[in-house]
């Protein structure tokens, strides 16, 4: 799978993170501090690693910032991404099932190496649910990243 990965600063976990992936197979296409001569604000990098998700050039992205959350909200506001900020296996877990999420969201303060490989595990072990209602949630959120009120018509 090919996976972009953003990150503000060149951090150990973040590194850990593209060993990590290219150790699972995956082609890894860094941005920001993780590539040399790349805009390295974390508004920038995070929205560069969501829309390669966005317009297919990569099947996924992981953004990265200090606590997480700046990158998860620059990427979820890129069209058609569903960004998750995840500071465990089981919220890895949920974000993939229920509400299909495309891009994880990591905070380079709170994750460690262990568990970073934990919550990787979890991302990738899940599939979107197919339940009626988690399917009527995710396309409702669709709808709303499309400027409507989430309604589907």
């Amino acid at each position: 799978m090919r996976i972009s990965v953003s990150s503000d600063m060149d951090e150990p976990v973040a590194r850990a993170l593209i060993a990590e992936l290219r150790g699972r197979g995956h082609d890894v296409v860094p941005h920001g501090a993780l590539r040399p001569g790349s805009d390295p604000q974390w508004a920038v990098c995070s929205e560069a690693a969501a829309r390669e998700v966005s317009d297919g050039t990569s099947e996924q992205a992981v953004v990265c910032c200090w606590t997480g959350t700046g990158a998860s909200i620059a990427a979820n506001k890129v069209p058609g991404v569903r960004a998750a900020l995840c500071t465990d296996a089981g919220t890895a877990a949920g974000a993939r099932r229920w509400n299909d999420a495309n891009v994880l969201a990591l905070s380079l303060r709170l994750t460690s190496e262990p568990l970073l490989k934990e919550i990787l595990d979890a991302w990738f072990a899940a599939e979107a649910s197919e339940d009626d209602e988690d399917r009527a949630n995710v396309l409702h959120v669709d709808g709303i990243a499309r400027g409507g009120d989430g309604t589907i018509s």
